[in-house]
């Protein structure tokens, strides 16, 4: 294939991410009138917000078996189209139960276009992993920052529903474009060592799935998944409700998320060149603070966007990414669909009770102390996990060592 017509089939692939994102980032900027017209309570709306990270969580693991069995591109197609119905129902739910099942749901799908996807992007463009995964995650942000914008806009007053039309419908339609556009050479195409089809040496790469480095990157998938999700589902809520903002500036400052999230593309870029383990630790030292001082620190309009566009940078720039490629390059070729599987079911799986956990721990310590706890200890983990991470042992070791 040509690099134009590979550019273009990532931009389209990269074009469904950004629905991904959209629908995952609205619910939460919604949640003020859903809670309204259903009247759930603050523990119920932030577990609505989050759970869909469950199904993206329990499908992780199938959807890297799924992988060996079918072509990538087929995954993704059936995965976008998963969530683009069940974002589709969440609209015409009846009740709390029926609306959980659905954003539950909705995550199955999510977790089949992610697993395929990220392994298609993260094979054909081996040689600059990270920077390919971070263009991804920028498609991420672009969704995460344009979903809230356009969601309230679409909402309006009293039309909640709206946004969950408009966003399904265009998922739909890219079951359709990526059917037509993308072809198999890009999605299934076999490992190589950069843009030469000669065997990549990964005879120092552990041969099992489960080896040291994904245990402990596992570890810290979790923890920034438990983090990040914390924030996402509750913060326009503490906006409105504690800070007393208007539902425009709250879905503004959660779009700052998606802002910052655009950052994938340098973070990518840099963990391609430097050690990446260092790179994740500094971040999450960094996102401790900027977690801390969301809840704690100044509560005007401008310090508040800025901290809201530090978060995406680090959780979801900086961290998600890097954690992300390292899981790929903790495994031999082989097994990279699985690995993704993995990762996606540990960043995920606990991801959905995030927005419960951070409800809980506001009523019991205020949402300060919840930031504290959640948001700025937990990551902590994180740092410990990661200094017995053997970056030695990654695939790309030794072509980085020969560069």
């Amino acid at each position: 294939m040509s690099r134009t017509v590979a550019l273009v089939g990532l931009v389209v692939l990269a074009g469904s991410y950004v629905v991904n994102a959209m629908d995952r980032q609205v619910f939460p900027v919604l949640l003020t009138p859903i809670s309204h017209d259903y009247g759930f309570t603050l523990a119920q709306g932030g577990l609505l917000s989050t759970i869909f990270t469950l199904g993206i969580g329990l499908s992780g693991v199938p959807a890297g078996y799924l992988l060996d069995r079918l072509s990538r591109k087929s995954v993704i197609i059936l995965g976008v189209f998963i969530y683009s119905v069940f974002t589709l129902l969440t609209m015409v739910a009846a009740g709390f139960w029926d609306m959980l099942a659905y954003r539950a749901l909705s995550g199955v799908g999510e977790a089949l276009q992610n697993a395929a996807l990220f392994s298609a992007v993260g094979a054909y463009f081996f040689a600059r992993r990270s920077l390919a995964l971070g263009s991804l995650n920028f498609a991420y942000g672009l969704g995460g920052f344009v979903g809230p914008l356009a969601g309230a806009k679409l909402a309006g007053a009293g039309h909640w529903q709206m946004p969950f039309l408009v966003y399904g419908l265009i998922g739909l339609a890219f079951c359709l474009l990526i059917a037509v556009v993308i072809r198999r050479a890009f999605t299934e195409r076999q490992e190589v060592a950069g843009d030469v089809d000669r065997p990549l040496d990964v005879a120092h790469v552990p041969p099992r799935l489960y080896n040291r480095n994904t245990v402990l990157l596992g570890v810290t998938a979790v923890v920034v998944g438990m983090s990040m999700y914390g924030y996402i589902g509750l913060y326009p809520t503490f906006l409105v409700t504690q800070l007393h903002w208007s539902s425009g500036q709250a879905a503004l400052a959660a779009s700052m998320f998606g802002l910052g999230a655009l950052l994938g593309i340098p973070a990518g870029w840099l963990g391609d060149r430097v050690n990446q383990r260092v790179l994740m630790t500094v971040a999450l030292l960094i996102g401790a603070v900027v977690g801390y001082l969301l809840f704690n620190g100044p509560t005007g309009a401008v310090a508040q966007y800025v901290l809201s566009f530090a978060e995406g940078a680090i959780a979801s720039g900086f961290l998600f990414v890097n954690i992300y490629s390292a899981m790929q390059r903790a495994v031999r070729p082989h097994l990279i669909g699985r690995a993704s599987g993995v990762y996606v079911s540990a960043f995920y799986v606990p991801a959905a009770f995030a927005g419960y956990l951070f409800s809980a721990l506001v009523a019991g310590t205020g949402w300060g102390g919840a930031a504290i706890w959640q948001l700025a200890v937990l990551p902590l983990v994180g740092v410990v996990a990661l200094l017995f991470v053997d970056v030695g042992r990654f695939a790309n070791a030794r072509t980085r060592t020969a560069s």
